[in-house]
């Protein structure tokens, strides 16, 4: 194995956004490994993905216990890397874990409990190979366990020092608001919400966005390419290799539409004639929310984060265009 020096440039490649009303800066663009980076995943390929997205900047990345396959992989994975690659430059990196759904048999494994919470955040520092996570949140609401009990524990990781901040994710807005509210009272402060936002998903734009602008707390996007929509891969058709054409969860071939082909075409298009790919537009339209702080990337070669690092040098999106992108995703809808 080759030793890796990172790029001296890195910290002139992306910009950089508070997050929320904290002290905390997070790189616009960040790193997901909730795919291709578990025990089906290349190694060779998780290393070239990390080290070329520390090189371009992405000091940010994401995990969560049940990231896989098989649940914990990822962390087993970005463990080793930390450790062959990146642990001289701990300090400049933030890394992130979550916990909230299933992760293993049994009335423990699974929810909002205290139980769980910090079994799974131990387990995660295990797997990690660190001390504490730069970011820890609970993963979804639970129903079945008081909230103030589950931010409760997230409160007391920050003060035992195993989480330097906490969040939450895909809570919706008045459970947001009552997080972040609990959170307060026990003096430690809310510093992000994950929520699945992009051009075909707008619905956080009602209420979660401005709640969580107006509390103060960043909002990071997941999924803002659509589960892959939002790509060049699905303009004539499903590939065969795509996602949509397999067993994947997050897209099945019946969203692929003739209308939606439509409207991918139409926002192609409009990409293409600003110098982007549909892919940076998409990444672009999602960082013009004045409440966003990062969008949150998948990806399954370097050559993608390079992509989408990339996006950020180009033009903002001007008022004639985000026209007719809201008119484009008008007529989406009204199919």
């Amino acid at each position: 194995m080759d030793s890796y020096t990172p790029a001296p440039d890195r910290y002139d490649r992306l910009p950089f956004r508070r997050t929320g009303h904290s002290g905390l800066r997070l790189p616009e663009i960040a790193l997901g490994l909730w795919h291709n980076f578990g025990a089906d995943g290349d190694p060779g390929r998780s290393r070239a993905m990390v080290r070329r997205a520390f090189d371009l900047g992405i000091t940010h990345f994401d995990l969560a216990n049940n990231y896989g396959p098989p649940p914990g992989a990822a962390e087993l994975r970005f463990g080793t890397l930390l450790k062959e690659d990146l642990h001289p430059w701990r300090d400049e990196l933030i890394i992130a874990s979550k916990a909230g759904f299933t992760m293993w048999d049994g009335p423990y494994g699974d929810g909002g409990g205290r139980k769980y919470l910090f079994a799974s955040l131990h387990q995660s520092l295990r797997r990690l190979g660190l001390e504490y996570l730069d970011i820890f949140y609970h993963h979804r609401p639970d129903p079945d366990t008081p909230l103030a009990e589950t931010m409760q524990a997230l409160a007391d990781m920050v003060r035992q020092g195993k989480a330097l901040h906490v969040g939450i994710s895909n809570y919706p807005a008045a459970e947001a608001r009552r997080a972040v509210a609990l959170l307060a009272e026990l003096g430690v402060p809310c510093l992000v919400d994950q929520v699945r936002y992009s051009m075909l998903e707008r619905e956080m734009e009602t209420a979660t966005l401005p709640a969580l602008a107006e509390l103060g707390v960043g909002a990071m996007a997941y999924s803002p390419l659509a589960g892959g929509q939002l790509s060049d891969r699905y303009l004539e058709g499903i590939p065969l290799d795509s996602r949509a054409a397999g067993a994947s969860p997050f897209l099945q071939a019946e969203q692929i539409t003739p209308r939606r082909r439509q409207t991918l075409r139409g926002l192609h298009d409009l990409a293409r004639a600003r110098g982007d790919s549909l892919s940076q537009l998409a990444l672009n339209w999602v960082l013009r929310h004045p409440a966003m702080t990062t969008a949150l990337i998948g990806a399954s070669r370097p050559e993608q984060i390079e992509a989408a690092v990339a996006a950020r040098r180009s033009a903002p999106l001007g008022d004639d265009e985000l026209a007719r992108i809201d008119a484009l995703l008008a007529r989406d809808r009204a199919a």
